[in-house]
């Protein structure tokens, strides 16, 4: 089957990730460890390309209920944006994300939740979308903020980091909330 490409703007698109993505992905992880590690418990996971292999191997080998985009800037490699914890019986999705330090600032996430959002509720069916950012992450934070998303409260120690457990701020949207916006 064909990969899912959605296309964002004339600089951005979204490609469902494969082997071709494999080296992009391990050298953007181990030439920003610090910068990555800080919020993203899997980098410390991620000593050699094989995590990576394994992580790409493990989609492909998927149903593919939860979407894996690999995102890029003007033809560049820039990060991940994808849902998990699908579950089509109840109708939700969470979208989770990562952009590289060297591609921050230039609305490339806000804008690919955009057109995964969109995804989301008109191709999916799906009727609720979650994201959840570390308390402390206020960019991760600003962009459910900025899309429209309601607050919905604090999961406590809801992710393990090499510095302890971390809170999550959790973020919702209902289908018609986005159409009615």
């Amino acid at each position: 089957m064909k990969p899912i490409e959605l296309v964002v703007d004339q600089n951005i698109r979204l490609k469902e990730i494969g082997f071709e993505h494999l080296r992009p992905i391990f050298n953007t992880i181990d030439s920003q460890r610090d910068y990555l590690a800080e919020w993203l418990p899997f980098v410390e996971l991620t000593l050699d390309i094989s995590y990576t292999n394994q992580f790409i191997e493990n989609y492909l080998n998927s149903d593919k209920i939860n979407l894996t985009f690999a995102i890029t800037y003007q033809k560049q490699f820039a990060g991940i944006i994808g849902l998990k914890d699908t579950d089509l019986d109840n109708q939700k999705t969470e979208i989770g994300y990562w952009l590289s330090e060297k591609k921050q600032g230039l609305g490339i996430i806000t804008n690919s939740c955009k057109v995964l959002i969109e995804y989301v509720f008109a191709i999916m069916n799906i009727n609720r979308i979650q994201i959840k950012a570390a308390t402390e992450n206020l960019k991760s934070r600003a962009i459910p903020e900025r899309l429209g998303f309601t607050f919905e409260g604090i999961e406590r120690d809801a992710e393990l980091h090499t510095r302890g457990f971390v809170d999550l701020a959790i973020y919702g949207l209902l289908k018609n909330d986005w159409i009615n916006r």
